[in-house]
C-alpha cells in the first residue's frame, strides 16, 4: 500500500506559539501538559495515535506518561532504556525518525504487546528536549501508511523543543514534592519511633517487663484495638504524665 501524503494545515505557526506560550505561563500539572502535548500534536499532524514518554533521571529509562489512546494500566508502567525500540534510538541520537509505513518491519522497532498503537503502519518519533538535553519522545501513529512532511516533522520537533523547558519545571517539581513527602514520612517514623521507646520505658518500669516484652505488648494490643501502636504509645505516655501530676498534688 502506498504512503499517503496529508496536505492540512490544522494550525499556524503563529497560533501554535501562542498556544504553547499560554501553557508555558501557566500553572498546568505536569498530567495537564502532556495532555496539552498530545492535543497540539493530534492537531499538528491528524494522527490516529499520540503518546508521550518521559526520562526518569533516578532509573534512566523511558517510561510511558501520556497518551491519546486510554493505556491507564501502561502509564508509569511501560519502560524502555535508551537506544531500547524506535524512541529509545531517538533518545540516544536525539533525532527524529519517520517510518512511512510497515514501521514494525524497521530493525529498531520494538513492540509492546499492550501498545494497539505498535500496529499501526507510520511512526513518527521526536524528542522531547530542554536546554539541549532530551528528556522524553512524542511519538506519532497514524493506522495507514502516512507520509510525514517535512513541515509535519518540524512542527512537531518545535512542539517538543518549546514544551520541553516547561515539562522539565514540572518534573523538577514533581520530583522536589516527592522528595519532600519521603523527607515528611522519614520524620514521622523517627517520630513514632521515639514515642513508641518512651511507652516501651514506661511499661517496662511499670511492669518490670523487658524491652522485648513490653515492645510485644504494645503490638499485641495494637493488633487486638485496631489502633496504631504510635496511639497506644501516646496514651500511655499521656496516663503516666496525669498520674505523676496527681502525684505531686
Amino acid at each position: 500500500m502506498a504512503a499517503e501524503t496529508v496536505s492540512f494545515t490544522p494550525v499556524s505557526e503563529a497560533s501554535l506559539l501562542h498556544r504553547i506560550s499560554n501553557i508555558v505561563s501557566s500553572e498546568l500539572s505536569l498530567d495537564e501538559m502532556l495532555g496539552e502535548i498530545i492535543k497540539l500534536t493530534t492537531q499538528v499532524t491528524d494522527c490516529d495515535a499520540c503518546l508521550v514518554y518521559l526520562i526518569e533521571r533516578e532509573t534512566n529509562e523511558i517510561v510511558l506518561r501520556a497518551s491519546q489512546v486510554p493505556h491507564q494500566g501502561d502509564l508509569g508502567r511501560l519502560r524502555m532504556k535508551s537506544g531500547e525500540g524506535v524512541t529509545g534510538w531517538v533518545v540516544e541520537h536525539r533525532a527524529p525518525v519517520a517510518l512511512s509505513s510497515n514501521a514494525w518491519t524497521d530493525p529498531r522497532f520494538k513492540r509492546f504487546p499492550t501498545l494497539v498503537e505498535d500496529t499501526y503502519e507510520a511512526f513518527l518519533s521526536v524528542p522531547l528536549m530542554s536546554a539541549g538535553e532530551v528528556i522524553g519522545v512524542i511519538n506519532v501513529h497514524h493506522r495507514q501508511p502516512h507520509t510525514h512532511t517535512p513541515d509535519e516533522i518540524a512542527l512537531v520537533s518545535f512542539v517538543g523543543e518549546q514544551l520541553g523547558g516547561a515539562i522539565a519545571r514540572s518534573l523538577l517539581a514533581e520530583q522536589n514534592a516527592r522528595l519532600a513527602e519521603q523527607a515528611a514520612e522519614m520524620q514521622r517514623q523517627l517520630e513514632t519511633r521515639k514515642v513508641v521507646e518512651r511507652a516501651k520505658g514506661i511499661l517496662q518500669h511499670r511492669h518490670g517487663l523487658t524491652e522485648e516484652e513490653a515492645y510485644l505488648r504494645l503490638r499485641n494490643e495494637s493488633r487486638r484495638s485496631r489502633r496504631p501502636m504510635r496511639e497506644l504509645a501516646e496514651a500511655i505516655i499521656l496516663a503516666e504524665e496525669l498520674s505523676r501530676r496527681n502525684s505531686a498534688e
